[in-house]
């Protein structure tokens, strides 16, 4: 038994394709230590000390209300790294998260605030509203791309900036703003105690409840996409029209289904804040989640446990950026380290990528030589 056993394992290993798997870990590798390097080099020239920026960030960070904060905040960039990753593996590029975001948010607020329901059932409604709206919101997009062949990029920026003059024009307190007695800020009617998401109270502060949604979610993603027809469809439409046309699949209802999905996905991205931290929506709700959604998307590669990694360094370096501040580094110096990883990750993948293409034609060309040389030498020995 034991040496069944043993041959098993040493027969996984004799499979296991050891050049890929180092080809796998030698990308974010290269990608960390050339974000380290450029860092360190503008650190160095506007000269700060690149040991007291690491100092600070690897210290404050394993903080316990640190560590709250972090994992709270990559809740959001989570969901919004998924709603993105979602129209990348249809090879569709949904720049569109932040316009989808902020309607799905706004109207599950208004919702939440005038509808009277259970606790429960209002959490449940609020959930429901911004997927629903996020996900309309979306399917415009959709339905120019599939309908007039519309590029969704064009599209999807051009409803964000839509998004936001809509949302300002209904938050108006004879619209669907609320403004209370005596007071000029204007938001939506503040969500009653009943339909605040429940949280983990720790040591460190709250923890969001909404950690154990996104991570449901992910693992959702991940057997849709790998274990359904459905994901081998997508897949397949978003690698090859051809090979989707041959298949059976039908490229322009799977393009439209992908839009959908990623924008009900993005409708969600705002809701942890709101049911948890706002609790209503006004014109300074936080922004930006949406394009932190593709730089999260990018640095996870689509994969939902890269995603998670890669909204926990984001959030990481957010919670950083104050420490650094108080150390006496400018603002912008947590930008440029975000913005130098993502830069670091496409480019280390791409350079890792087109090595093993070269060495797979290598071998590829190895191996029919020496099937030529033994066809040639069987011919030799016939004659």
């Amino acid at each position: 038994m034991e040496t069944t056993s043993n041959g098993g394992v040493r027969g996984w290993f004799a499979r296991l394709d050891k050049e890929r798997l180092l080809l796998g870990i030698a990308a974010p590798v290269l990608a960390v230590l050339f974000a380290a390097l450029v860092t360190a080099v503008v650190l160095l020239i506007s000269g700060k000390n690149p040991g007291t920026a690491l100092s600070d960030i690897l210290t404050y960070d394993v903080k316990p209300d640190s560590t709250v904060y972090i994992l709270n905040r990559a809740t959001t960039y989570f969901l919004a790294g998924l709603a993105v990753a979602l129209g990348f593996r249809m090879n569709l590029f949904n720049i569109g998260v932040e316009g989808q975001l902020r309607m799905g948010v706004f109207f599950a607020a208004y919702v939440g605030g005038v509808v009277a329901l259970p606790g429960p059932l209002r959490i449940i409604l609020v959930i429901l509203t911004g997927v629903i709206v996020g996900a309309l919101w979306a399917g415009i997009v959709g339905v120019l791309k599939v309908t007039r062949g519309v590029n969704e990029v064009i599209a999807s920026i051009m409803l964000n900036y839509i998004a936001i003059a809509v949302i300002s024009w209904l938050l108006q307190p004879n619209l669907l703003g609320y403004a209370p007695p005596g007071s000029n800020n204007v938001s939506t009617k503040p969500l009653p105690d009943a339909a605040h998401f429940f949280t983990l109270h720790t040591y460190g502060g709250d923890i969001w409840g909404f950690v154990f949604i996104a991570v449901v979610l992910g693992v959702g993603y991940q057997l849709l996409l790998s274990r359904t027809r459905f994901g081998f469809d997508l897949r397949t439409a978003g690698q090859s029209d051809g090979a989707a046309l041959a298949s059976g699949v039908n490229t322009k209802k799977m393009i439209l289904i992908a839009i959908l999905l990623s924008g009900g996905i993005a409708g969600l991205v705002g809701i942890p804040e709101l049911t948890q931290e706002a609790f209503s929506f006004n014109l300074t709700f936080p922004s930006g989640w949406g394009f932190t959604g593709i730089a999260v998307a990018l640095l996870g590669r689509n994969n939902p446990v890269g995603i998670a990694i890669g909204a926990l360094l984001w959030a990481s370096l957010d919670r950083a950026a104050g420490q650094l501040s108080f150390d006496g580094f400018e603002p912008e110096i947590t930008g440029i380290i975000q913005g130098t990883i993502v830069i670091s990750v496409v480019v280390a993948y791409e350079v890792v990528r087109r090595y093993g293409l070269k060495r797979q034609q290598q071998r590829v060309g190895r191996e029919l030589a020496a099937a030529a040389a033994a066809g040639a030498e069987q011919k030799e020995s016939a004659k």
